[in-house]
């Protein structure tokens, strides 16, 4: 999907590829992926389980597991491509200083023999030697405190915390050396929805007083309608559509993103029956050929299972990958 004109995105994502090889070949897990995300706004990156957005993150850190491999395309950070820089300088300038991640699963994310202050302070002094122990746990209480955490909390145990109270501090432990793009993994995993509801609340108010750049990697298109700007849909490894959230979610344009609107239930208005999207995603190890939604695409055309459909930009940043949408050529 080609990214809408803007000059200079904090982070720019062109065409990146990044595939898994296992025994039976190689999975297309992200596969000619493009987004822009400006400075300053969040930006959701939802789909179904399986659909490559923690791996486009674990690409952006160049982080991924053995066997995972960028084979194309760029990441453009501050105009810099990641995929082109040595280990030694991602590890020392970019990842928690450029870049921290919130990944899902705070229960198990913190040690569990070591106090949560201390795993913040040892986080700040490890990527920026230069911070001296009084200055990081200073900081640390001072972040505790920033997130919701009563600072006197940094001597406890993760096991003294709530679950709640683990994804505040990881949140706290990301902001240590004060990152310009913050990516959060499924923040709400594991968390009844009223803690939820905090943790988006939470997410919401560092973003205006921090002014922090934001993806938000989710399935859940109500957590993106709660704090994203825009929002990308992705499907089989391919972004399908993008554009600003509340465009996307009144005027959804692929028929991916209708169904997976259509799947939730609505809090106002009249009551709609909610309708499922039939059959299910399909094997990146060999996706279908053409469209890769078209076998379970209600509008599907022979063109659809033929030739693969390219971005359309509909109107200003919002783009659509769909034959239906050719004619917008």
């Amino acid at each position: 999907m080609t990214t809408p004109k803007n000059s200079h995105p904090l982070l720019e994502v062109q065409d990146l590829k990044t595939y898994y090889s296992i025994l039976r070949g190689k999975v297309k897990a992200v596969d000619g992926v493009s987004f822009p995300v400006e400075k300053g706004e969040a930006m959701g990156l939802a789909g179904e389980s399986g659909c490559g957005k923690s791996t486009i993150a674990l690409s952006i850190l160049r982080i991924l597991p053995k066997g995972g491999t960028i084979l194309g395309g760029k990441i453009l950070f501050s105009e810099i491509d990641l995929v082109e820089l040595p280990e030694e300088y991602i590890r020392e300038k970019i990842r928690w200083k450029g870049i921290s991640v919130v990944f899902q699963g705070a229960m198990n994310a913190l040690n569990p023999v070591y106090k949560v202050g201390d795993q913040i302070v040892e986080s700040m002094i490890t990527h920026e030697p230069e911070t001296s122990k009084e200055e990081a746990q200073d900081r640390t209480r001072k972040l505790l405190e920033l997130v919701g955490i009563n600072p006197l909390r940094a001597d406890n145990y993760p096991h003294e915390y709530s679950g709640g109270m683990r994804q505040r501090a990881l949140i706290a432990m990301s902001l240590a050396c004060d990152p310009q793009l913050l990516i959060a993994d499924e923040p709400g995993t594991a968390l009844d929805v009223i803690v939820q509801a905090q943790i988006l609340k939470l997410l919401r108010e560092l973003k205006e007083k921090l002014g922090l750049t934001m993806i938000l990697i989710t399935h859940d298109l109500s957590i993106i309608s709660e704090v994203c700007d825009k929002c990308s849909i992705m499907y089989a490894g391919r972004i399908v559509e993008y554009g600003n959230i509340k465009t996307v979610f009144k005027e959804p344009l692929h028929p991916y993103t209708q169904g997976l609107i259509a799947a939730f239930p609505q809090l106002t208005g009249p009551k709609v029956r909610m309708t499922s999207i039939p059959g299910s995603p399909p094997d990146l190890l060999d996706p279908p050929q053409g469209c890769r939604f078209h076998p379970r695409c209600q509008y599907a055309m022979d063109i659809c299972r033929k030739v693969e459909p390219v971005s359309e930009e509909i109107e200003k940043d919002h783009l659509v990958e769909c034959h239906l949408f050719a004619k917008h050529k």
